[in-house]
């Protein structure tokens, strides 16, 4: 999806179309866009610009008569152009077959939108699964750099693994969870999504089954397809993914490992019981089926602490436990983990020396002095205290606003609410009348696909406020799609 961030300006004496068709064809002239690039349709870009479909038709009319584009029968419209009219003295360079052919596929057009609104300063973030700025501990964190600057730390490379500091005090802090881990066998990534990407790279191969919950939120992730992996969903209900149906599966077609989300799922908020922990261990050793437990909401709960990871209940060594500090302490420090078998991790340090050379210094320098002065628990405490403050908010705008038309869960822990519409309707048209009514969301076909009745709603990054009235403009808008 091309990267559209300026509207027409409504004052000036230029008409709306020729600014719409001069801001194009300055994109074209500086190499930005490129020829053979297909343009969004004409109804997106007069959403993205707030203009009158007429002014888009107007625009496009103005550049296909300079030669810029050309539009053709199910093709949709095309840059032709980028030298001739616009830049004569210079001929930029078409990058199309190298961005084609790059192995990493591009995101959905509607995650890169997702990302793209989550800068906005002004929109209502619904669907964000970061803590707000409010939520993070900057009077620690400032506390310990200045610690750090008085002590005259080194911010060197740290060895592959990631510093030892770290480690071990991680170990200390997994051994509280019923996790038994030597530094060596825990590898530092730069936050959980880099420990998928070093998995993906470093044990499995092409055409290899990864099998996982559906709904799951690694649906809306290009990191295993990219590598030319399938995904095959299994079904979970109220206790955890359904493990009859996984081993089924698995005895028909052998698939290379599962991922599970098995506390504060994403998107659904499911808790798996400890029996059926206990159970999927159990049979996963006796099938020789790895798993990649990702933990990374663990310290969000509520009422009381969630069952033991799957890892506590591993005596193969058969789960790689994944966990992090970007969803409960803070997304900038990008600061996850891998805990496996010393050979896995060695793998994986390998391979992660080659991609990055290690994780920021600085940001494990942080993590470590967290961990043990205490100042990490202190702050989970307090972590949960304002979150729950703002889940409540939501199931009580949920209450007031979607009580008839939709149900909910009521999380345990973490910082989600699967809503589920009675009656289906299109999601995409949802998602665009949200966003433009500066409400960001996340439909629930990005976790499920076909889904038209499902919606994640995130209360970790609004305002106490600002998640009344989102919800409340929310409701308004599928109330105004059910009619």
């Amino acid at each position: 999806m091309l990267n559209i961030d300026w509207k027409p300006d409504r004052n000036s004496p230029t008409q709306l179309y020729l600014q719409i068709a001069g801001y194009i064809k300055n994109k074209i002239a500086c190499g930005e866009w490129l020829v053979g690039t297909k343009l969004p349709s004409q109804r997106t870009l007069s959403e993205v610009f707030g203009v009158n479909r007429s002014t888009i038709v107007a625009a496009m009319e103005e550049l296909a008569a300079e030669g810029v584009i050309e539009g053709n029968s199910g093709g949709g419209t095309v840059i032709i152009n980028n030298t001739w009219t616009l830049c004569p003295m210079e001929r930029t360079y078409n990058w199309n077959n190298y961005i084609s052919s790059g192995v990493h596929q591009t995101n959905q057009t509607i995650v890169q939108q997702i990302n793209q609104a989550e800068f906005d300063p002004g929109i209502i973030r619904l669907g964000s699964c970061e803590p707000s700025d409010a939520l993070v501990p900057c009077g620690m964190i400032q506390k310990i750099l200045k610690k750090m600057t008085l002590s005259g730390k080194s911010l060197g490379y740290e060895e592959p693994r990631g510093t030892l500091h770290l480690r071990k005090e991680l170990c200390k802090y997994l051994s509280t969870l019923g996790i038994a881990a030597e530094p060596s066998s825990v590898l530092i990534t730069s936050g959980a999504l880099q420990a998928l990407q070093l998995i993906s790279l470093g044990l499995l191969h092409s055409n290899s089954v990864v099998y996982l919950e559906k709904p799951s939120y690694l649906y809306s992730l290009r990191t295993f397809q990219s590598f030319g992996m399938q995904l095959s969903g299994i079904p979970l209900d109220e206790e955890g993914i359904n493990i009859q149906e996984l081993f089924a599966r698995h005895r028909r077609k052998r698939g290379a490992m599962l991922f599970s989300i098995p506390t504060f799922h994403n998107p659904t908020g499911n808790v798996m019981s400890p029996e059926r922990r206990k159970i999927l261990i159990d049979k996963c050793g006796l099938e020789r089926l790895p798993v990649i437990e990702d933990d990374v909401y663990r310290e969000i709960w509520f009422d009381e602490q969630p069952p033991m990871p799957l890892k506590a209940f591993d005596k193969n060594g058969l789960v790689l436990y994944i966990g992090g500090m970007s969803k409960n302490m803070s997304p900038g420090l990008r600061i996850g983990w891998i805990v496996g078998s010393e050979q896995v991790i060695a793998r994986l340090a390998d391979i992660k020396m080659q991609t990055d050379y290690g994780s920021s210094s600085l940001s494990q320098y942080v993590a470590a002095e967290m961990l043990a002065s205490g100042l990490y628990t202190e702050h989970n405490k307090m972590m949960r205290k304002n979150v729950r403050k703002r889940r409540d908010a939501a199931l009580a705008a949920l209450n007031r606003y979607f009580k008839g038309i939709a149900s909910w869960n009521t999380p345990a822990g973490g910082y989600f609410i699967w809503l589920r519409l009675n009656n289906a309707i299109s999601m995409h048209q949802l998602f665009i009348k949200a966003l433009k009514n500066k409400i960001l969301i996340h439909p629930g076909d990005l976790y499920e696909y076909h889904s038209n009745q499902n919606i994640r709603i995130s209360y970790s990054n609004a305002s106490l406020d600002e998640i009344d009235f989102g919800i409340k403009v929310l409701s308004k808008l599928v109330i105004e799609q059910l009619k």
